[in-house]
């Protein structure tokens, strides 16, 4: 006993022991700091801010204490102007209180976007174009020519529009194609079960119009007609040859019990 004393007695010992309690302290002070913080732990679940304004989105992220930060925008025709489009994270995710929700919105004003020379280019080829520019392709109207799904006129709204025209972004652009006689013909594809845009496109591509999109309950924004599919279509997939620019019409759910009846 008297052993110990003299050791705690010797001043070195003792800054030693008094050095570490310090530390200890420190740390414990620190890591509670830290956890109070951060708020360690603790998640929350984010919202579904889609079609919201961004003052919307702006008060329900503070209701679960987190913050929005517009980060970008896009043209949706459909789409109310000033609504948000996505986020990230996206709805859902669990996050930390006080995290930043990035959202893109529907821009205010579109974007001009100027019109691509599309005479003489395969039908596909012209989609595309019109695709990557932020235009929409309308109707296709056939005429009798030589070469078949070939573009030989561009229309906006009615009347033919020259190249290097200024459109707004999500403009409808009509085609008029040629039409060989012993080609008139084509099938209607089956898209049940195929996503709305992918659907759309396929239509196009076999020569044929779309003369109704019909979205049921289930899809009640732009983000959800993005991911609805297609559960019946008329008229349905046949061996029957139909004519080249004769319509269909889309019938579209997120219902998956739906489409795979």
């Amino acid at each position: 006993m008297a052993e110990k004393k003299k050791i705690l007695s010797n001043w070195i010992v003792r800054n030693l022991l008094m050095g570490a309690a310090f530390i200890l302290i420190l740390t414990l002070a620190v890591t509670l700091f830290l956890s109070i913080r951060t708020r360690h732990g603790k998640e929350v679940t984010v919202p579904d801010f889609s079609n919201m304004s961004v003052a919307e989105a702006s008060s329900e992220a503070g209701r679960s204490g987190l913050k929005v930060v517009v980060y970008d925008s896009v043209f949706v025709k459909r789409m109310q102007r000033g609504a948000v489009v996505s986020q990230l994270p996206k709805a859902g995710d669990r996050v930390k209180p006080g995290r930043k929700i990035e959202l893109t919105i529907n821009s205010v004003v579109p974007k001009k976007v100027t019109m691509p020379d599309l005479v003489h280019v395969p039908l596909r080829q012209a989609r595309a174009e019109l695709n990557s520019r932020g235009l929409v392709l309308g109707r296709l109207s056939y005429v009798s020519d030589m070469a078949t799904n070939i573009v030989l006129r561009q229309k906006y709204r009615g009347t033919d529009i020259a190249p290097g025209r200024e459109l707004y972004s999500g403009s409808v652009i009509d085609l008029v194609l040629g039409l060989n006689g012993g080609e008139s013909q084509t099938y209607v594809p089956d898209m049940r079960g195929v996503k709305y845009l992918s659907a759309v496109d396929a239509i196009h591509d076999n020569g044929l119009n779309i003369s109704a999109l019909r979205f049921d309950e289930t899809v009640t924004n732009y983000t959800d007609s993005l991911n609805a599919v297609v559960y019946m279509q008329r008229p349905a997939a046949s061996g029957t040859p139909v004519i080249m620019g004769a319509s269909v019409s889309l019938f579209l759910t997120l219902d998956a019990d739906k489409y795979r009846r």
